[in-house]
């Protein structure tokens, strides 16, 4: 079976919810993670919801990781953490684009005339403009190794409104720019896809779900580890070049990848042949 024991990860926005879950599936895949979020917990135990708490939990699971309190608006400190995985691993093999700043309140609906300005700034800013510089000082060292794999969070499984006209315009970019970097990134060796989680049963869902403020059938909720067993199968795909420039929907790879949801059958993975890759 293959796995992801050689191979250096970074996950931005790691600290809860699909991130954590993201770090966990790539966990479980023995891969070493760099792990970033706004806040850290100098706690021991780390207090739950930050980066520590996650790293702790993936070493619980057979990774490594390294939480590290970045602040993604903050392109100097993007540079320095690139700069820091290049010194530190030599190599970065996977990039996770999850970092993404909900509006304090949360946009749950609502019309865009209505909205502050700062709901654009928050989402566009960290999800789309963050995930461009991210994205660029990644294929720096990627295309200079000839290999790597660049992952963009999407929105939902299926297309048309969700929540508000500035998480659309975010997730939609965040899809174009996965398919406009492929085209560049094409002959060396480098691929980028965009991956659409759909319903998923994170803290902030479910808080959400309590309240009324959303309408989600619970059955379709997927838990966040689910995300990362989906991300971790393409990471760990041979032929992951072939899908460079697509959207992809988790419930379409755990037909093709044959993952499975926690507490599911063992193992997890099925559909990855093994490779030396």
């Amino acid at each position: 079976m293959a796995d992801l024991k050689e191979k250096v990860v970074l996950v931005t926005g790691a600290s809860r919810g699909v991130g954590r879950g993201i770090a966990e599936g790539l966990a479980e895949a023995g891969a070493t993670l760099y792990l970033t979020a706004r806040t850290s917990s100098a706690e021991h135990p780390p207090v739950a919801g930050s980066v520590e708490a996650t790293a702790a939990a993936v070493e619980a699971l057979g990774g490594k990781a390294l939480p590290l309190q970045v602040d993604h608006t903050d392109d100097q400190a993007v540079l320095e953490l690139f700069r820091r995985v290049e010194s530190e691993a030599g190599r970065l093999d996977v990039l996770v684009n999850n970092a993404f700043q909900v509006p304090d309140p949360p946009v749950w609906s609502g019309t865009f005339w209505e909205h502050p300005f700062s709901v654009w700034d928050d989402q566009c800013g960290v999800g789309l403009r963050g995930c461009y510089v991210a994205s660029a000082l990644a294929a720096r060292l990627m295309v200079e190794q000839g290999s790597g794999l660049i992952v963009n969070l999407s929105g939902g499984i299926e297309a048309g409104y969700r929540f508000s006209t500035a998480y659309g315009v975010c997730k939609a970019g965040v899809d174009r720019m996965a398919a406009d970097m492929a085209h560049e990134l094409a002959g060396h060796g480098v691929s980028a896809v965009s991956l659409a989680p759909g319903p998923v049963r994170t803290e902030r869902v479910l808080a959400a779900l309590s309240r009324g403020q959303v309408e989600v059938d619970e059955r379709r909720l997927r838990s966040p580890r689910f995300v990362g067993r989906a991300l971790a199968a393409l990471a760990m795909d041979p032929d992951i070049a072939e899908k460079s420039g697509g959207r992809f929907d988790i419930e379409a790879l755990r037909k093709e990848y044959r993952f499975s949801e926690l507490a599911s059958e063992e193992p997890w993975l099925t559909g990855i042949a093994e490779t030396t890759s």
